[in-house]
């Protein structure tokens, strides 16, 4: 358990409890519905850095307190780099809103996600979000939870043989990955077609702040390893995957009104639920994320841009 006191005030103080083996910890003693002192904010971003994924209980903002609290971890973008202005409610662009209400509406179907399968926030662009947070309003009383995964200890537990191995690739990130999950006629792929966004990240990158090696592929926008054949690429891949996903480095983790989810999107991947679809529920949660750094390689070589501008905060 990790105490900090926060100088704001002489009575209260910040407590993050980790709560599963690799990643995730759940904080209280603090009100972010006010602003917060410098030292919390600095204990925060350390906390962060530790344990990759916080979660705050009991937490009643506004839209516009959402934001401010996410700039303690960085410059903050806008919602989505294809747009979406359509899903950020009135007046604050920086929010994506995630609601079930409005995917039923537009696709006859209950959805509780855009991105329901392991992934990272955008690695498609050259400079993927350092941080994401995650705001929940209206969600069931059970069901909707949320897991994450730690990059660094998939990498951690790797033979040395095959870390060096690895340390030496790049890969491919675009929209939908090696797999699609949309159909060819969908607004998801006109929408991605136009865009056109695509990089080329380093397999292992590593941690601008601790510095600490982490697999650096996800389902969710990985296509396919550079300078193989497309049949090692895909066992490449298929093994990657496994690893970053082994339930040994995840944290599942359930939310509860006005809960608040931060992860360091460099060093996790996550995925959305998908147990609720038979269930006639409403989830709504919004989200922000933090502008990010181009990842950098073990060999000191930074990402590259095939296709595609840095997502910048205004």
């Amino acid at each position: 358990m990790t105490s900090v006191l926060d100088r704001s005030t002489s009575s209260s103080k910040l407590t993050v409890e980790p709560i599963a083996g690799y990643l995730g910890a759940e904080v209280s003693g603090v009100d972010i519905s006010e602003p917060i002192s410098d030292a919390t904010a600095e204990a925060l971003r350390s906390a962060l850095y530790e344990y990759k994924v916080l979660f705050f209980r009991d937490q009643p903002i506004s839209h516009g307190r959402q934001v401010e609290f996410t700039r303690t971890f960085g410059p903050v973008t806008d919602a989505h780099p294809l747009g979406y202005t359509d899903k950020s409610p009135d007046g604050h662009p920086e929010i994506l809103e995630v609601d079930s209400r409005t995917y039923a509406r537009r696709g006859g179907a209950r959805k509780y996600s855009y991105a329901s399968f392991w992934h990272q926030d955008v690695t498609a662009l050259v400079n993927p979000p350092a941080v994401t947070v995650l705001r929940a309003e209206l969600v069931p009383d059970f069901g909707g939870d949320t897991t994450w995964a730690d990059l660094g200890a998939a990498y951690d537990n790797l033979p040395g043989s095959l870390q060096r191995f690895l340390e030496g690739l790049y890969a491919e990130n675009r929209f939908g990955g090696r797999t699609p999950k949309w159909t060819s006629d969908s607004e998801a792929q006109s929408i991605t077609a136009e865009a056109n966004i695509v990089s080329e990240h380093p397999v292992v990158r590593v941690h601008p702040v601790t510095g600490r090696k982490l697999l650096y592929v996800n389902p969710g926008f990985t296509s396919r390893i550079l300078g193989v054949s497309a049949s090692q690429s895909d066992r490449l891949l298929d093994l990657l995957f496994a690893e970053i996903t082994n339930p040994a480095y995840t944290v599942r983790i359930g939310w509860t009104p006005n809960s608040i989810g931060v992860w360091d999107n460099r060093a996790t991947i996550h995925q959305a639920p998908t147990d609720l679809d038979h269930l006639d529920v409403v989830r709504v949660l919004h989200r922000t994320t933090v502008e990010g750094d181009i990842p950098v390689g073990v060999d000191g070589r930074q990402s590259r841009s095939v296709s595609g501008d840095p997502f910048l905060a205004r």
